[in-house]
């Protein structure tokens, strides 16, 4: 009896320690489970995003001024979703320029764009970020045809274009040109003009504003990137070695133009084409392939109340009469004397809608592309040369109006807040 109990003994003292064993390699499992997330919550963090295993959702605060409707729901879920083409680019460079194109609803200037950009030299590098003012099937889908790298869209929830009976488009309540409020008993605040809001104008700057917002510290591919991000627009030509020539300039700009707080492709005279010197160009920032960095960022999201209450509806023209000179020096950006970008179209943002109206010459450009825009053209030894008086929008300019209504204003200053 005695050594039958001994038996039984042995048997659960045996048991016990196999539980145990169990138990604790379950748990060195779960510690390396953890680990590996937080490892890959920290390489998010710091910008080497590679990985789509743990996704950092932010949720943005929705303006107060604003009832979402069913279209502004999907397309801010859609936000969310994680870039395309993971599995043809799984990596991206250490040091790369992200690249954000945004675009409203011109799909023959897009395909343009898009074929010059996978032309590119170094594209497949990077990230390619399309934000669209609306939400437009053509424009949705000459994006999504995209496989020269990877790409992440994201729609404007926002936008005039999708709220159709309602601000920010037109409400059946809005005043309509120079209409006096108290006499038609409708609503919203006049320019400096006397002219009401046109919702399609005003979407020009909502865009550009929430874009802004957006990518610098609402995205998790870029909201901790260091680097510089370049924007363009949809009728912006892009040259093979614009990517490469923005590498140079981004490292050069703190070096050789301490002043310059950004970089360019293309001379801010849109119809240049450079000056052709053995020489790096100092300049008034473009509005064509302009890229920055995050410093630049804090400094101009620092200002958004004289950016929002500014009575104009052009972003670039508010920037340059009253944000830029708020800077308290001179702001200059670094390019080099040979464009690797051109401002090809012939009609403004909102118009040309469909292929039928647009109008870009049947859909053709001519722009000549010799062989010395196909590699990089800078040279890190060039010295630089400065315009320090140069002509157009200067401070001191009150705009051309179409920013009026209090209630854009109070949206843009929203926009600010989203992820404060």
């Amino acid at each position: 009896m005695a050594s039958c109990k001994k038996g039984r003994m042995k048997d659960a003292v045996f048991r016990r320690l196999v539980s145990l064993a169990l138990i604790t390699v379950f748990g060195i499992v779960l510690i390396l489970i953890l680990f590996r997330t937080n490892t890959i919550s920290s390489l998010i963090n710091s910008d080497i995003y590679e990985s789509t295993e743990s996704i950092e959702i932010i949720e943005p605060k929705i303006p107060k001024l604003l009832l979402q409707n069913e279209l502004s729901v999907s397309l801010h879920k859609r936000n969310q979703i994680p870039p395309r083409n993971l599995d043809l680019y799984p990596k991206l460079v250490k040091d790369r320029v992200v690249i954000v194109l945004y675009v409203h609803n011109r799909p023959q200037y897009l395909q343009i764009v898009i074929d010059s950009l996978s032309r590119v030299e170094g594209i497949n590098e990077t990230l390619l970020i399309v934000s669209h003012d609306g939400y437009f099937e053509e424009m949705n889908k000459i994006v999504e045809g995209i496989k020269f790298c990877r790409v992440k869209q994201i729609f404007a929830p926002y936008s005039p274009h999708i709220f159709s009976n309602s601000f920010p488009g037109a409400s059946p309540r809005d005043c309509k040109d120079k209409d006096d409020p108290v006499e038609k008993q409708c609503e919203g605040t006049p320019d400096q003009y006397g002219n009401h809001r046109s919702p399609t104008i005003v979407s020009l700057k909502h865009h550009w504003w929430w874009m802004m917002n957006t990518v610098w510290d609402g995205l998790t591919e870029t909201r901790h990137h260091s680097g510089h991000i370049l924007f363009i627009e949809e009728d912006h030509f892009i040259y093979p070695n614009a990517y490469h020539n923005m590498l140079l300039l981004t490292e050069l700009k703190s070096k050789k133009c301490p002043d310059c707080y950004a970089a360019n492709l293309a001379p801010s005279e849109v119809k240049s084409r450079g000056e052709g010197w053995e020489s790096l160009v100092a300049e008034r920032m473009g509005n064509v392939g302009y890229a920055f960095n995050r410093t630049v960022w804090r400094k101009i999201h620092s200002k958004a109340a004289g950016f929002c209450s500014f009575d104009d509806y052009n972003w670039d023209i508010t920037m340059w009469s009253t944000v830029y000179p708020s800077f308290g020096s001179p702001v200059y950006t670094l390019r080099g004397s040979r464009t690797s970008a051109v401002h090809f179209g012939k009609c403004g943002l909102h118009q040309g809608h469909s292929r039928n109206l647009a109008c870009l010459d049947n859909g053709n450009v001519n722009i000549v592309v010799d062989e010395i825009d196909k590699v990089a053209n800078i040279k890190p030894e060039w010295e630089v040369r400065k315009y320090e008086h140069q002509a157009g929008y200067q401070a001191g300019f009150k705009g051309w109006g179409g920013w009026g209504d209090v209630r854009d204003r109070e949206l843009c200053m929203e926009f600010a807040k989203m992820y404060v």
